[in-house]
C-alpha cells in the first residue's frame, strides 16, 4: 500500500528531496526538486519551502562550511535539515502544536531521514549515481516517489502522522538489538554460519544474518550494511513484522482511503538504469534481459509471505516471464560495494538471510531454487537446534527488562543499543518521558558542538535530573557508550540517584 496526500493535512507533515545543483537558470527552478510530500501542495508553496532552506544553508555555510544549518524554527513550523550526499538535501516540515513545542526533539526526527535515505540506497543505489545516469531526473523521482509514499506510510495513525516524540525517548533508531546468547548457542550459530557459507555449491553465500524474534543473533556484514538489513527485517520480514503489515492492511481497508499507485508513470528505463549505477552491479540473467520493469517497492505492506517451506516469498521486484513466480530480491551493500541477491528463510521464530553476490553462478529463480533446495536438505537440522536452543534460553518479550529501571543504552561505535522492552516503557508518565526527551535534546546539542571543536575527542558528560513529578532522570554518556535512565518513586536525595546509576552500570 501507499500513501496520499489526501491521507492528512499539507500543513501537518511536509517532507521533500532536492538537489541543490539543479534549476540554477531563472525558469528552471522546478528542476531541482526531486521529490515533495504531499504532492498536491501547490508548487510556490514547494519552491517556497525549498527556496527558504537553501537560502540559510548557503548563509550559515559562510560561518561553517562543513556544518550548515540543520534546522530552522518558524512561528508556525519547524524545518529539520539532513544533507545525505553532496548538495542533495532531505527537508522535513513539522507543525508546530502545543504538545510538540513542549516536547520536541529535531535529533529524533532528523533520524528518521537518515534511516529513510539509508534504506533508499541500499535498495536503488545513491541519488546523485541514479541523476547522473540519467541527468533528467526521470528515474530518481519514479525511486524517491515509490519508497517514501510507502516508508511515510508507516507513521500513519488513522488519518494523522505520529512521528517520533517524547513517548520514543528510550528508542534509538539505526541500532541494532543484539540478542544475549550462551556460550554453547554461540558455538552453535558459529556453526551454522561456517556452514552455510561454505557448504552450498561454489560456496556462493556471501554473507548471512540470523535474527531470532526481533534480536540479531549473528552476521558476517559490517555494521552499517548490518543496520540497514536488520532495520529492514523488524519493518518487513520478521514474523511479528509480517503479522502486523497484515494487521495494519486490514484496519486500514476499513476506512475510506483512497490508495492509488504511488509511482509515476516514467517507467521505460527505470530498471537498465538501476541495474547500471555501478558496472560491477549488472544483472546479467537472462530472465531479465530484455525485460521491462515498474520501480520495486519494498516497503509495501503485506508483499512478503511465508511459503510451506519456510522460505519468503514477494513480487516486489517482478516476476518472470511466465509469471508464476517472483524475482529474486536484490539489495546495494554501501560498505562493500556489491549488488547482491537476498533469499530469506524462517524456521518458527529464527529468520536467516543469505545474501549471493548478483554475479554469481546463482542467477535467476532457477539458481535460488537450487539454493533454497540445498539448504532444506544440508541445514535444516542445524537451524532446527539452534532455534531450540535459543527458545530455551529466550526470556520472552521482557528479556532485557531491569526491575525498578527504565532505560536506553547505546554503543555508538558499534551501532547497538538495549532498552527497556515497550510495554514497561508506557508505564512511565508523560511528565518522566518528557523531561527525558528535553534532556536529550540539551545533550544533543552538547555532543554537535563538542564534535565540531574536536572531532577526535570524546564525550563525557553526566546529568542527573529531578522532574516536576519528583522522578529522576538521567543521562550518562563516555566516549561512543551513552546510557539514558528514567526512575520513578524514588528517593529524592541525589546521592541515591548516583548509586542506582552505578548499581545498574555493574
Amino acid at each position: 500500500m501507499g500513501l496520499t496526500s489526501k491521507s492528512s493535512s499539507s500543513e501537518e507533515l511536509q517532507l521533500c528531496v532536492f538537489d541543490m545543483r539543479r534549476g540554477q537558470q531563472e525558469g528552471h527552478e522546478l528542476d531541482k526538486i526531486l521529490f515533495f510530500f504531499p504532492t498536491s501542495y501547490p508548487l510556490t508553496s514547494q519552491l517556497s519551502v525549498i527556496g527558504l532552506s537553501e537560502g540559510l544553508i548557503t548563509f550559515t555555510r559562510i560561518f561553517s562550511p562543513d556544518a550548515p544549518c540543520e534546522v530552522i524554527d518558524t512561528d508556525k513550523h519547524s524545518h529539520v535539515l539532513y544533507q545525505p550526499e553532496a548538495d542533495i538535501w532531505v527537508i522535513m516540515v513539522v507543525e508546530k502544536t502545543k504538545e510538540y513545542e513542549e516536547i520536541s526533539r529535531h535529533d529524533a526526527l532528523q533520524s528518521v531521514l537518515k534511516e529513510a535515505h539509508s534504506l533508499f540506497t541500499m535498495f536503488y543505489g545513491s541519488i546523485r549515481a541514479l541523476l547522473e545516469k540519467q541527468p533528467n531526473g526521470a528515474t530518481v523521482r519514479s525511486c524517491l516517489y515509490a519508497f517514501y509514499s510507502d516508508y511515510l506510510s508507516d507513521f500513519m495513525v488513522g488519518k494523522k502522522f505520529q512521528m517520533p516524540s517524547y513517548r520514543e525517548s528510550l528508542v534509538e533508531r539505526g541500532t541494532i538489538q543484539m540478542l544475549s546468547i550462551g556460550r554453547e548457542t554461540a558455538l552453535e550459530v558459529q556453526s551454522l554460519v561456517r556452514f552455510l557459507e561454505s557448504s552450498f555449491t561454489g560456496s556462493i553465500v556471501r554473507h548471512s544474518l540470523i535474527l531470532f524474534h526481533d534480536f540479531l543473533v549473528s552476521t558476517t556484514l559490517p555494521p552499517g550494511d548490518t543496520t540497514n538489513l536488520f532495520t529492514y527485517a523488524l519493518l518487513r520480514l520478521t514474523p511479528n513484522a509480517i503479522a502486523s503489515g497484515a494487521n495494519s492492511l486490514s484496519y486500514l481497508k476499513r476506512g475510506n482511503h483512497a490508495v492509488p499507485d504511488p509511482v509515476s508513470p516514467i517507467f521505460s528505463n527505470v530498471t537498465r538504469v538501476l541495474e547500471e549505477v555501478t558496472p560491477t552491479s549488472r544483472d546479467t540473467s537472462p530472465v531479465r534481459q530484455g525485460q521491462n520493469f515498474q520501480v520495486p517497492r519494498p516497503l509495501q505492506h503485506e508483499k512478503w509471505c511465508r511459503e510451506k517451506d519456510g522460505f519468503l516469498m514477494t513480487d516486489i521486484w517482478g516476476t518472470e516471464i511466465a509469471g508464476t513466480s517472483g524475482l529474486s530480491p536484490t539489495v546495494w551493500l554501501q560498505q562493500t560495494e556489491e549488488r547482491m541477491h537476498f533469499c530469506v528463510y524462517q524456521h518458527k521464530s529464527l529468520t536467516i538471510l543469505l545474501l549471493i553476490p548478483a554475479g554469481s553462478s546463482v542467477n535467476g529463480m532457477q539458481g535460488i531454487s537450487i539454493l533454497k533446495q540445498q539448504l532444506l536438505e544440508n541445514a535444516y537440522l542445524k537451524i532446527s537446534k539452534l532455534e531450540e536452543k535459543l527458545s530455551k534460553e529466550w526470556g520472552g518479550d521482557n528479556t532485557y527488562h531491569v526491575a525498578g529501571y527504565r532505560y536506553l543504552f547505546c554503543d555508538n561505535d558499534k551501532k547497538l543499543s538495549r532498552a527497556s522492552p515497550p510495554g514497561k516503557v508506557t508505564t512511565l508518565s508523560k511528565s518522566s518521558l518528557a523531561a527525558l526527551s528535553k534532556m536529550r535534546a540539551e545533550v544533543d546539542l552538547v555532543k554537535r558542538r563538542a564534535e565540531r571543536d574536536d572531532p577526535s575527542h570524546g564525550n563525557d558528560l553526566e546529568v542527573c535530573m529531578r522532574a516536576k513529578n519528583n522522578s529522576w532522570v538521567i543521562s550518562r554518556i563516555n566516549g561512543g557508550n551513552e546510557l539514558y535512565m528514567v526512575l520513578e518513586k524514588a528517593s529524592e536525595t541525589l546521592l541515591y540517584a548516583s548509586d542506582a546509576v552505578e548499581k545498574f552500570s555493574k
